[in-house]
């Protein structure tokens, strides 16, 4: 049987599936030297593994031990840097809270029995506010070691 066109252009069913067939066996041929070829043994490197660049290869578990341990400082290390940011704070708002402290007391002794000021209302709910930051501030310093 011939390959041979049909009116609208298109080759007979059996011709094409002829040549897919020698295709496909084409292809099988090509394939056995690889297959026939003994499996990789443990510990041995892939033949592929040498030609690929080291940022593609996966690497082994040694390797990833590593990388855990630095991922663990680095993590370790930033914890603590933000840990002293976070005291460095407590320590700045603590003597600001103490110059705020003194003020409210100097305007407190100036002011007479009867009365209180806009001002020392002002300053002692910024006192207060000052004082909660704070406190928030130590509980998550306490907390987080």
């Amino acid at each position: 049987m011939s390959l041979t066109p049909n009116r609208i252009g298109h080759f007979h069913r059996w011709g094409a599936l002829r040549g897919i067939a020698g295709l496909a066996g084409l292809a099988a041929l090509g394939l056995l030297p690889t297959l026939s070829q003994q499996p990789q043994g443990i510990g041995q490197p892939a033949p592929w593994a040498a030609s690929q660049p080291a940022a593609v290869r996966m690497p082994d578990a040694n390797a990833r031990m590593q990388m855990q341990e630095q991922q663990k400082d680095s993590k370790q290390a930033k914890f603590e840097a933000a840990n002293a940011a976070r005291r460095k704070q407590i320590a700045d708002d603590a003597a600001r809270l103490l110059q705020l402290a003194t003020e409210l007391k100097a305007d407190v002794d100036k002011t007479n029995k009867d009365t209180l000021s806009l001002e020392v209302i002002r300053k002692a709910d910024s006192i207060e506010k000052l004082a909660k930051g704070v406190k928030q501030k130590m509980k998550l310093t306490a907390g987080a070691s």
